[in-house]
C-alpha cells in the first residue's frame, strides 16, 4: 500500500504553511514544550478519552492513554489527548441514551475542530461505544476503538458474582425476604472488585464486541479484562497501529459495508447479546449510509445460534470468555454464519483476524452442532401494541411465557409504577402483563432501562421469578425476563401503548413474532380521538434539542439532522 506524503495530512493545514496563523499555533505549541521535530510532517492522533471521576467503567483509562501515546510515539505519530464527555451508566440520569448522541456530536465535532490526522477512541460503558462510533464515522478520519474492557468476576460466599443480572436476583430475593441485609451488603462490597465495564454480556461487552467485529478493534480487544496487562499491551499497540491507518488513509467507511453489519447483528445472536445492540447498529449504519431494517434482525435471529454461555443467558462471565479464547476463538466457530471478506482496521479481513484463533473451553464457548439455543435468542416482534416493532430477548425469559395472554396492569409512568407495584390492594398475578409507557425516547424522556419492571412483592414472596412485562423503555443487557421493549411508536406521541386499558388482554406470541391487545379497531379509535398528549418538560437547552430532534426506536433514536453521510466543508484555518 503507498504512503501518503507528509504535506497530505490534514495537520499540515495547521502547523505547516509559511504564514501568520500557522506562527500561531507553533508558538503556541512550543508553549507546552513541543519542538517542531515532535509534530512536523508527523501524524497528529487525538485520543479522545471518556475517562472521569464519575464513570467507574473507565476509571483506568486515563493511565490507559499514556500506554496509548507510548504506542503513537513509537510509531513515529504526535499523541493529543482530547477529553470528551463521560456516560457513567451507574451515576447519569435520568439515562446515559439521553446523552449517546451528545458525545457522537461532540467527538466528530473535535476532530473537525481540531488538526487530527486520525483518532484512538477510548471508551467502554454501554452508549459510549455506539457515540464514539458514530461520531468517527461520520467524520470519517481514520479511526481504531480501544475498549476499556469487563472488570473481574465478583465473589460472595463461595458464588460467583455478575454484574446486573445477580444485582436483579438477589434484589429480588430480598424484597421477599429472603436475603438480610447483612448478606446484601455483602454482595454490594463482592460484586466489583476492579476497574473495568460489567462481566456478564451485558451492553457493554456486547457493543465493544461489535465494534471489534465491524473492525475497529485489533483482533481479541473486547474480551481482555480490564486490568490484565494484555489491555496495556492491546492499548500500544493500537497506537501503533493508528500511525499506520493515517499513512494508509483507511478510514471507517473504506471497511464498513452491509455485510460489515450483517456480522455484527449475526454476533449479537451468537454471543446472547444485548438488545441494547439493535438500537445502536441501526445508528451505527446509518451514519456509513447503510440502511437496516428491524426485519434483518429477525432474518438472523431464525438462522443463528447461541454460542456463549454467558450471564444473563448462560453460565459464565467475561473473564471466563478471556481465557476460553475470547471473541476471536467465538468468531471462528461462527465463521459459516459470517462473510469472513470483509475489512478491517488491520488491513487485513476479518476471516484473516481469526483465522489462528483457538477455543480452549468448550463449554464456555459452544460448537455449532451442541449451542446453548439452536435460533431465536432474540426476536422482533410485531402488531397491533408494535406496528414499527418491538424487541424481546428470548434466551432470557422463561420459556412458558414466550406464548402468552394476560389481563394488563398499566403504570402510566415510572413514578406510577413505583407508587403501586408493591401495593397488597394491587390486583396482579402471575398471569398478569405488567405494562410502563411513557418510558421511551421523549417519554421518560430518553429511552432508560425500565423496561425489566419488578415483579410485585406479594408475588416474589409467592415464588414467582418472571412474567410478561411490556414497555416503551429498554433494558440493561445485564437483566433477564420476559420482558418485550422498545415498543414503537412510542406512548408519549400517541403509539398504541398509549391507548392501552388496565384490564385489556395482552397476547404476546414469540415463535409467530406477534405483540396484540385484544381490542377492536372501532374501540381503539374511540379512544385515540379521546387521547391527549403530555407537555414536554424541557423548555430550552440539550434537553429541547432532544425532544425536536429525537428519532424513535425502530430507527435507531439518532437526531433526525446528523443521519446519512452528506459532507460537510472542512473549517478554514485563518
Amino acid at each position: 500500500m503507498s504512503r501518503r506524503d507528509a504535506k497530505s495530512l490534514r495537520s499540515h493545514r495547521w502547523y505547516g504553511p509559511d504564514d501568520l496563523r500557522s506562527f500561531g499555533h507553533r508558538s503556541r505549541a512550543a508553549s507546552m514544550g513541543c519542538t517542531r521535530a515532535d509534530y512536523a510532517g508527523k501524524p497528529v492522533i487525538a485520543i479522545i478519552n471518556t475517562w472521569g471521576d464519575i464513570n467507574p467503567c473507565h476509571s483506568h483509562l486515563r493511565e490507559r492513554a499514556e500506554d496509548v501515546k507510548r504506542g503513537v510515539w513509537q510509531a513515529g505519530g504526535f499523541p493529543v489527548e482530547m477529553p470528551a464527555f463521560t456516560l457513567g451508566e451507574t451515576f447519569q440520569k435520568p439515562t446515559t441514551m439521553m446523552y449517546r448522541n451528545f458525545l457522537a456530536m461532540e467527538t466528530e465535532e473535535l476532530l473537525r475542530s481540531y488538526p487530527a490526522d486520525g483518532c484512538v477512541l477510548m471508551g467502554g460503558c454501554d452508549k459510549t461505544t455506539p457515540a464514539l462510533l458514530m461520531g468517527a464515522i461520520s467524520m470519517n478520519l481514520p479511526a481504531i476503538y480501544v475498549p476499556a474492557g469487563p472488570m473481574l468476576r465478583g465473589h460472595w460466599h463461595g458464588e460467583t458474582l455478575g454484574s446486573g443480572s445477580d444485582v436483579a436476583k438477589y434484589w429480588a430475593e430480598r424484597r421477599a425476604g429472603n436475603i438480610t441485609l447483612q448478606a446484601w451488603t455483602e454482595i454490594e462490597d463482592g460484586i466489583a472488585r476492579s476497574a473495568g465495564t460489567c462481566m456478564t454480556m451485558g451492553t457493554a461487552s456486547t457493543m465493544t464486541s461489535l465494534a471489534e467485529v465491524l473492525g475497529f478493534s485489533l483482533p481479541g480487544a473486547a474480551s481482555i479484562p480490564a486490568v490484565d496487562s494484555n489491555h496495556a499491551k492491546m492499548a500500544s499497540l493500537s497506537g501503533r497501529r493508528i500511525v499506520e491507518m493515517v499513512w494508509e488513509d483507511l478510514k471507517p467507511r473504506d471497511f464498513l459495508e452491509n455485510s460489515s453489519f450483517d456480522n455484527a447483528i449475526a454476533a449479537v445472536f451468537a454471543l446472547g447479546g444485548s438488545t441494547n445492540a439493535v438500537i445502536h447498529l441501526l445508528a451505527m449504519a446509518g451514519r456509513a449510509g447503510i440502511h437496516i431494517a428491524l426485519e434483518r434482525f429477525d432474518h438472523f435471529s431464525r438462522k443463528t445460534p447461541l454460542l456463549a454461555n454467558l450471564r444473563p443467558s448462560g453460565k459464565y462471565l467475561m473473564e471466563d470468555f478471556y481465557y476460553a479464547g475470547g471473541l476471536p476463538a467465538l468468531l471462528r466457530v461462527l465463521a459459516p454464519h459470517l462473510d469472513l471478506s470483509c475489512r478491517t482496521i488491520t488491513g487485513k479481513t476479518l476471516g484473516e483476524n481469526i483465522s489462528g484463533a483457538e477455543c480452549y473451553n468448550s463449554d464456555v464457548i459452544r460448537t455449532l452442532d451442541n449451542p446453548i439455543l439452536a435460533s431465536g435468542g432474540l426476536a422482533i416482534l410485531h402488531g397491533n401494541l408494535a406496528p414499527n416493532g418491538a424487541v424481546i430477548k428470548a434466551s432470557a425469559a422463561e420459556p412458558q411465557l414466550l406464548k402468552h395472554a394476560g389481563r394488563a396492569i398499566v403504570f402510566d409512568s415510572f413514578a406510577d409504577m413505583n407508587a403501586r407495584i408493591d401495593d397488597p390492594a394491587l390486583e396482579v398475578d402471575a398471569d398478569s402483563v405488567l405494562v410502563l409507557r411513557n418510558a421511551g425516547p421523549k417519554g421518560a424522556p430518553g429511552m432508560p432501562e425500565w423496561g425489566n419492571l419488578p415483579i410485585p412483592q406479594k408475588l416474589l414472596k409467592a415464588g414467582i421469578r418472571d412474567m410478561v412485562r411490556i414497555s416503551d423503555a429498554r433494558m440493561s443487557g445485564t437483566s433477564y425476563g420476559a420482558c418485550v421493549l422498545h415498543v414503537s411508536p412510542e406512548s408519549f406521541i400517541g403509539g398504541p401503548l398509549a391507548l392501552l386499558q388496565e384490564g385489556d388482554v395482552v397476547e404476546l406470541d414469540v415463535p409467530a413474532r406477534q405483540l396484540n391487545m385484544r381490542v377492536s379497531d372501532e374501540d381503539l379509535a374511540r379512544r385515540r380521538a379521546a387521547w391527549l398528549p403530555k407537555p414536554g418538560i424541557y423548555p430550552r437547552g440539550y434537553g429541547k434539542l432532544f425532544m425536536e430532534h429525537i428519532q424513535q426506536a425502530h430507527v435507531g433514536c439518532d437526531f433526525d439532522f446528523l443521519e446519512g453521510t452528506a459532507a460537510i466543508p472542512e473549517p478554514e484555518i485563518h
